[in-house]
């Protein structure tokens, strides 16, 4: 560990082999910091934060402070960041309330200036929230997803893998897997094609994906029915499963197509 001078770091924090701490940051106890981290000046990191290998938070970052919900009453609850992920100068991330006890970050995710991440939300592994996002409570966002700039998501919003959110939306329904989603109110805007084949995905497995959301945005079909004609029109696949595993568990709805 490398300790600068005009530091506060709790003598009960628990800092890994090489975890490196610029001026003037504040480390209080009951943290954990994994090794070869690095701190950057001006950070404070609260009591419940569990922060993995690799990580390197930008000045200015406020880590695990307590939820900004008149619910919560004090419950000992965490956040825990994945290993090898990048959090940008000024950005917020909230412990969790009792309703999960915890706010994650997974591996690999990019937070960039200004980011608010709220209670019990799960961000997922190798997702990009670029600057000045705010994500309210209960949101997950999955694997790969990609939100622009200045986009506001309402509490308990799934967005999911691969997705691509142009910047300065503003997101109250779900996003389904794989899609491009802009304008006002928020719109789907097609398959994120070019996206998933940086991803290795094969053109056999994204006209699979075009298809189903053919179905399910373009042929004026309520959601319940494009439901059922995709259930039996297209053929079995691992996209096909996840995508109407995802419309299945939406409690918030979907966004809306072109046509709606």
């Amino acid at each position: 560990m490398t300790d600068k001078l005009n530091n506060f770091i709790n003598p009960k924090a628990k800092l890994g082999k090489s975890v490196s701490v610029e001026p003037f940051s504040f480390i209080d106890e009951d943290v954990e910091i994994g090794d070869n981290s690095w701190i950057g000046n001006n950070v404070t990191i609260y009591s419940g934060a569990r922060i993995g290998k690799n990580v390197k938070i930008f000045p200015g970052a406020v880590i695990s402070a307590i939820p900004q919900d008149l619910k919560f009453s004090g419950e000992k609850t965490t956040v825990e960041i994945g290993d090898n992920t990048t959090i940008r100068e000024c950005a917020t991330i909230n412990r969790g309330t009792k309703d999960t006890k915890k706010t994650i970050i997974e591996n690999d995710c990019l937070l960039m200036a200004y980011v608010h991440i709220a209670h019990d939300c799960i961000i997922k592994n190798n997702s990009i929230i670029v600057n000045a996002v705010q994500i309210g409570g209960h949101c997950v966002v999955a694997e790969h997803a990609i939100i622009g700039g200045g986009t506001v998501i309402h509490q308990f919003s799934k967005i999911g893998k691969h997705s691509m959110i142009a910047g300065g939306s503003i997101i109250r329904k779900d996003i389904p897997p794989y899609c491009k989603a802009g304008k006002y109110p928020l719109t789907y805007m097609g398959v994120n094609s070019i996206g998933l084949k940086r991803k290795g995905f094969q053109n056999s497995q994204i006209n699979n994906i075009q298809e189903i959301y053919r179905i399910l945005y373009l042929e004026g079909l309520n959601n319940s029915i494009a439901f059922i004609k995709i259930s039996k029109e297209i053929s079995d696949s691992k996209e096909k499963n996840e995508i109407l595993n995802f419309i299945n568990k939406s409690n918030r709805g979907l966004i809306k197509g072109l046509s709606d």
